[in-house]
């Protein structure tokens, strides 16, 4: 039974990528941006913090603030608990 499926499998040819779907696969970039992502997220962070130190009238802001920035480095430190226990599954 399973040496039908094997033989179907390779007997099926691989599923191109339409270019109106993805542009992208046009000239071969397929990818993402993993490192700049994460380094987009921990410089907003610093300047979501950095703006604490401005005129306020009141501390909303500064909850706002703190609050946004603490979102941003649980999602940040969940990707890195999630790349660092990838390779186990």
């Amino acid at each position: 039974m399973a040496s039908k499926a094997v033989e179907k499998r390779q007997q099926a040819a691989p599923a191109k990528v339409d270019p109106r779907d993805e542009p992208s696969a046009e000239w071969g970039w397929h990818g993402g941006f993993p490192k700049g992502g994460r380094i987009a997220g921990w410089l907003s962070v610093v300047v979501l913090l950095a703006m604490i130190y401005n005129n306020h009238e009141n501390n909303t802001e500064n909850v706002w603030l703190v609050g946004i920035a603490i979102a941003i480095v649980i999602g940040l430190l969940l990707d890195l608990r999630k790349r660092r226990t990838a390779w186990r599954r």
